[in-house]
């Protein structure tokens, strides 16, 4: 097997954009030659044009009269052609002024000689319009004209010489700049409309502009790819079989001709691609579904079998297309097809099938749209592989973090974990976003090491944005403000199935919210959710609502979004997972967009539609239900923590449930602690739970005599607070 190629190979090939090993065809030098002496050609005759039209010939006799009649102002005498012109009040002079009029005032050019007046035109004139004759053998021209007061001007005869400088100066120099300044345009403009560096063709649009790199040219290898070992296995076995064939082959095994990388966008499906060009040290193509398609009929189809040829030359490689579902959409022409970019895939289907698998050619597609790609290209033989690259687990995102904090100095308190469980359903992009702008919030904070306050701060970020320093809110805004987000965390709070509230604030940020509520799970979930823990998120998400129903006896805009995240909820429960009592284990949707959106189309009649929204409105009504019960049965407690956090703006779950409990929430340790950190079990009963919250420090117990024993539990005895009505 060939090994990776040197620098100094004769057989080495550049990218093809670069052009360096492609023969310059005489013939598009020719052409651009020949190109440049009909421009040139074509520009003098255009000249020529326009001298003549402003040159009239007329005949020896009229010359002789309008010389005696004294209208001749000077006259160029050569052996060829006598060459005069007119004095500005001359009659010859105004009539043909007059018949420039009469020709052109009422036409296009009228208002041309409108936007000058008579004396402008006749001095223009008098200088640009010339007048011919044909020469006479007259010894007494030149005295006759001088007794007529006519200026004689004589010239030279031509040598040969003169006559051969004056044709390389009007013809030759023209010619040889035009091919320079062709050249140059061939150059730098048409070759960047393809990667063609020759002369032959259209700027070589039809050639693959892929990108090639050899031997780890991409700086990216599988360490640092984290959180998809299951695809790395898979494209493991594929570089190990470029290195090292004779082992799969002794056992009469094939090589895959392609795998398709499937994915949300952001899980590293690209990264992925160029960690393969790092390991397998053969040559990679990388290139883009949407460089294959062009506004020329052709082009796209052309630029596929160039891209195959020259990977077949440089054996065994690989080939990357990126987003590949820009050409291989599915062949129906329900709504209109496009011949090009049918035509590019027809190709692309060829060369699947045309290469053959020993020379190791392998194709890697990347997407995250398999639903829309053509069934033909998805079948084996073209894709033989189709590896997932999903949202990473709890494990995998604490992997992912540790690769993105390998080059960021980290204070001693940072847990890497609980950064991983709080940032459940990012993907690797997220991840390396957050990282980066824990670091950037560390520098603004003037610190050299990045803390764990900084990294859940810029998680916050992330989902929320920046704080509005500038946003002013009214004392009732503040207050509605408070009670929504406080039902939110009240109801989370009680409910069973709810996940833990982490930090509750009324602070505006920029992503449009006045305030939030940030929930986060205490152990790593899968997609799989219980009835009861759908019906639980959509009760936290009326709880906002329900608060500003039963407190403020009002309601506001700010539930839009919770709304509209409770209505999804319900609607998949009814149409998706089967969990309502109308339709049961009925599926009235199907997913379109997996890995995207996620969202889904209905399959079911109209009338089974309307029957389907009264279910999801039976669904939500007892999930608001059990959340106003909520907030009326917990009302007293709502008021407390509302009282704090309009003091402090911004409180923790752990705070939140001090209050409930009767402790002081300024004894609550940890900048995030959730309502789960110290929540006592359901059995027992919370210590004082009627006691004040004073901040008056409270003295320790006078020193035990000898003999006498202390009080019970270490201190003196606390005062009893007022029961609850």
């Amino acid at each position: 097997m060939a090994g990776p190629m040197k620098p100094n190979d004769p057989n080495r090939r550049e990218d093809p954009s670069g052009g360096d090993d492609k023969k310059r065809s005489p013939l598009g030098f020719f052409s651009i030659v020949l190109w440049a002496v009909m421009l040139v050609f074509l520009l003098q005759s255009c000249i020529g044009m326009v001298e003549k039209s402003s040159v009239h010939e007329v005949p020896y006799s009229t010359f002789m009269e309008w010389v005696e009649a004294g209208y001749v102002a000077e006259v160029q005498l050569d052996s060829t052609v006598y060459t005069f012109t007119l004095k500005e009040d001359s009659a010859p002079l105004q009539e043909l002024l007059d018949q420039m009029e009469n020709a052109y005032g009422s036409g296009t050019l009228g208002g041309l000689f409108n936007q000058f007046n008579r004396q402008d035109l006749e001095n223009a004139a008098s200088t640009a319009v010339k007048f011919q004759v044909g020469p006479v053998n007259d010894p007494n021209l030149v005295q006759w004209l001088r007794e007529n007061n006519v200026e004689t001007f004589r010239r030279d005869a031509v040598t040969q010489e003169q006559q051969m400088v004056s044709m390389v100066a009007g013809t030759v120099v023209p010619i040889l700049l035009m091919v320079a300044g062709l050249m140059l345009v061939y150059r730098y403009m048409f070759k960047k409309m393809g990667s063609g560096g020759g002369f032959g063709g259209i700027g070589g649009v039809g050639k693959a502009n892929a990108k090639v790199y050899v031997e780890k040219k991409t700086g990216v290898t599988f360490n640092d790819v984290a959180g998809q070992d299951e695809a790395k296995e898979s494209l493991e076995e594929i570089i190990d079989f470029l290195h090292n064939p004779g082992k799969y082959t002794e056992i009469g095994a094939k090589l895959p001709k392609g795998a398709l990388l499937v994915g949300p966008p952001g899980t590293g499906k690209t990264l992925l691609a160029k960690a393969v060009a790092g390991e397998a040290n053969v040559p990679f193509f990388s290139i883009s579904g949407s460089d294959f398609v062009e506004m020329f009929v052709g082009v796209g189809a052309s630029r596929v079998r160039d891209l195959f040829k020259e990977a077949s030359k440089m054996a065994p490689c690989i080939i990357f297309i990126d987003e590949i579902d820009t050409i291989g959409k599915s062949r129906d022409n329900r709504m209109g097809g496009n011949d090009e970019r049918e035509q590019t895939l027809n190709q692309l289907l060829a060369e699947l099938d045309g290469f053959d698998p020993g020379k190791g050619v392998i194709v890697l597609g990347a997407t995250n749209r398999p639903e829309v790609l053509d069934k033909a290209l998805l079948r084996p033989g073209r894709f033989d592989r189709r590896i997932t690259i999903d949202r990473p687990n709890l494990a995998g995102r604490l992997a992912t973090l540790q690769v993105h904090t390998r080059k960021i100095k980290l204070a001693e308190d940072v847990d890497l974990n609980k950064i991983a469980l709080a940032t459940a359903g990012c993907v690797g992009a997220d991840l390396a976003n957050l990282v980066n702008e824990a670091a950037l919030r560390a520098v603004r904070k003037g610190r050299r090491l990045v803390t764990q306050e900084d990294l859940l701060a810029s998680f916050e970020f992330v989902i929320a944005g920046s704080e509005k320093k500038n946003s002013v809110l009214t004392e009732f805004e503040r207050k509605l403000v408070a009670y929504h987000e406080v039902g939110h965390a009240m109801v989370a709070y009680k409910q069973k199935n709810a996940e833990p509230v982490q930090k509750i604030t009324i602070v505006p940020h920029t992503e449009g919210s006045l305030g939030y509520t940030l929930l986060m799970p205490e152990e790593d979930k899968t997609n799989l959710r219980t009835k009861e823990e759908l019906m639980a998120k959509i009760a936290v998400s009326m709880g906002g609502r329900a608060a500003e129903e039963v407190v403020m006896n009002t309601m506001t805009n700010g539930a839009s979004q919770d709304i509209q995240e409770a209505t999804n909820i319900a609607r998949n429960m009814v149409a998706m997972y089967g969990m309502s009592e109308e339709f049961g284990m009925m599926a009235l949707g199907s997913v379109r967009n997996q890995y995207l959106d996620g969202g889904y189309g209905l399959d079911c009649a109209q009338d089974t539609a309307a029957v389907m929204d009264k279910a999801v409105k039976a669904v939500l009504d007892v999930c608001y239900a059990d959340a106003v019960e909520v907030i009326k049965a917990n009302r007293e407690d709502m008021d407390k923590v509302v009282a704090y956090l309009l003091e402090k703006e911004t409180i923790t779950g752990g705070e939140m449930v001090a209050i409930i409990e009767g402790r002081d929430p300024a004894l609550v340790e940890g900048a995030y602690t959730s309502t789960h950190a110290g929540k006592l079990p359901e059995d027992v009963e919370p210590p004082a739970r009627h006691i004040h919250i004073v901040d008056e420090p409270i003295p320790m117990p006078p020193p035990a005599e000898d003999g006498e024993k202390p009080p019970e539990g270490g201190g003196p005895e606390q005062p009893e607070g007022p029961k609850e009505e």
